[in-house]
């Protein structure tokens, strides 16, 4: 068991005080009269010394009373019944304690440096599709109560790490390699840490687990080449996705919009047609209306505003009379005299 900073024992304090009762002996020789009075002032000074104890900040006192549990005692001096009838263990409560798996810290402080060196056993762990990983990974826990952490188990520590170590191989165990590699390690570590907080709860030993967190997952060295390459090859994968739907996201709103745009561009000419066509319809109607009215008129003045439409555009035109005999042709004058005015 872990030394959690104990008093001086009774058998302590009685080898101390015949030792002391030997070389007063030795030295006073026949004075055999001043040896009690000698031995009660020491055992006094010892009583005194071994009555008061200091708690820490970051620590809580067990005090037990003829080996039974008394109570509990706070930061600051307190005093005991000394001579072994008191005894105090000093416990760390008020720090977060934390366990390496498959590596250790060697040097812990700005740059701190890890080894790895016999802890291969340790690391190695066997995926649910039959591959190994490379596993580091770290608890972090704090003591609830003091008096359960030490005299609940004989070795609260090896029994934390004994069963997180069990917990996540089983976790790993139960996933494949990918999940552990890279997708699945945040939802496997909270997994771990509500089982294990579970399962020590069952034992009853006083402990609070803060976090379980991976530190590292890697395949092991003979294969981490091959399986680079099946890593960058899903990266690969993944950014050609990311490509396609970039190019989607960029190309379907621009042929919707297009579509859209064709869609109106359709409306306003049929809109255009139909409103051209009633305007016909109606000219016509008023044009029929004039023409009931007057006929001869109105099929002169349509006749004489055709040809005014129709005969700037010929380039010749012939005149002839109603019995074909004669042809007059009509020179181009307008277009001559522009091409003079050129």
């Amino acid at each position: 068991m872990q030394d959690w900073g104990q008093g001086p024992s009774a058998d302590d304090l009685e080898k101390k005080v015949i030792e002391i009762r030997d070389q007063f002996k030795n030295k006073l020789g026949p004075v055999k009269g001043v040896v009690p009075l000698l031995v009660v002032v020491v055992l006094l000074v010892i009583g005194a010394y071994s009555s008061f104890y200091k708690v820490d900040t970051e620590e809580t006192g067990v005090v037990l009373r003829f080996g039974k549990f008394a109570s509990f005692s706070e930061s600051g001096l307190h005093f005991k019944i000394p001579f072994g009838v008191d005894q105090v263990y000093l416990v760390q409560t008020g720090r977060v304690l934390k366990e390496e798996f498959g590596f250790r810290t060697v040097q812990p402080g700005v740059r701190s440096s890890y080894t790895k060196k016999g802890l291969e056993e340790e690391s190695l762990t066997l995926t649910g599709d039959l591959n190994v990983s490379d596993v580091e990974w770290i608890v972090q826990f704090q003591i609830a109560d003091p008096f359960k952490f030490i005299f609940r188990i004989k070795d609260p520590v090896e029994t934390i790490r004994d069963i997180c170590e069990a917990m996540v191989r089983k976790a790993i165990g139960n996933a494949n390699v990918t999940e552990v590699l890279t997708t699945e390690r945040a939802q496997l570590a909270s997994d771990i840490e509500a089982d294990l907080q579970n399962t020590l709860n069952d034992y009853d030993i006083g402990v609070r687990i803060v976090t379980v967190k991976f530190q590292d997952v890697t395949p092991p060295d003979p294969v981490k080449a091959a399986f680079n390459e099946v890593n960058e090859s899903e990266q690969q994968k993944e950014s050609l996705i990311f490509q396609a739907r970039e190019q989607f996201n960029r190309e379907v709103p621009r042929a919707r919009g297009e579509a859209k745009k064709a869609l109106q561009e359709a409306e306003g000419y049929a809109v255009e047609r139909i409103n051209k066509a009633r305007g016909e319809t109606n000219r016509f109607l008023a044009l029929l209306a004039e023409y009931r009215k007057a006929p001869e008129v109105t099929r002169k003045r349509i006749h004489i505003e055709t040809l005014e439409e129709i005969l700037p555009r010929l380039e010749e035109t012939y005149i002839m009379d109603d019995a074909g005999q004669s042809l007059l042709p009509l020179l181009p004058l307008r277009k001559s005299t522009q091409g003079g005015a050129q």
